[in-house]
């Protein structure tokens, strides 16, 4: 995200949180801004998921960060995907590109929306405060050969629907983005982990 919380916040017509202070970039169990419907808010990108260790221990949890679309009436993503929609603005995500061990970072944006928005959901958990997951659905064309999946991207006519209609109809946007892609192949190293500007 590489707009001011304020910039972001009257492309939903609200103002923004006090106090938001994102990174440029947002990795998965680190705080980013996501409109809940009715106000732009820090997150934690992903929802934690605690398993035990091989002595029986439960570990750290870990952030599950993207939700996908097929999975969304699986038990840890149900009431989040029919109570808790939510919008993820960015100005463009990030895949990985290259061979093993040299991956590099290719950038997604679209041309015609400097800040654009994903789909997600979002919940109250014990261990990090709120949490958001992206919904993914297969690869847009641009990101087909890199990956399998892509970021439902909505349309800003499609935002108010993915908020606050049915579950049939939200599902039914869950397709792959069909419109204008730009690619921004770097130099980057991939480090471990996705990014979303």
């Amino acid at each position: 995200m590489t707009k001011a919380a304020d910039e972001v916040a009257r492309l939903f017509g609200t103002d923004a949180p006090p106090g938001v202070n994102m990174g440029e970039e947002v990795f998965p169990g680190y705080p980013g801004m996501v409109f809940d419907g009715a106000a732009l808010r820090g997150m934690v990108w992903g929802f934690p998921l605690s398993v035990k260790g091989k002595s029986g221990r439960m570990l750290k949890p870990r952030p599950v960060n993207n939700a996908r679309c097929d999975r969304l009436d699986s038990f840890m993503w149900r009431y989040s995907f029919a109570e808790r929609r939510c919008l993820i603005p960015m100005t463009a995500f990030a895949e990985a590109e290259g061979p093993g061990g040299g991956k590099t970072r290719s950038w997604f944006s679209l041309p015609d929306q400097p800040v654009f928005t994903a789909a997600g959901i979002w919940r109250h958990s014990d261990e990090w405060g709120a949490v958001f997951s992206m919904v993914m659905t297969d690869a847009a064309p641009a990101v087909q050969g890199l990956h399998d999946r892509s970021p439902v991207l909505l349309d800003p006519g499609s935002r108010d629907i993915w908020l606050r209609g049915t579950g049939e109809q939200a599902l039914a946007l869950c397709a792959p983005y069909a419109g204008p892609m730009h690619v921004d192949r770097t130099a980057e190293p991939w480090v471990q982990r996705a990014a979303a500007h």
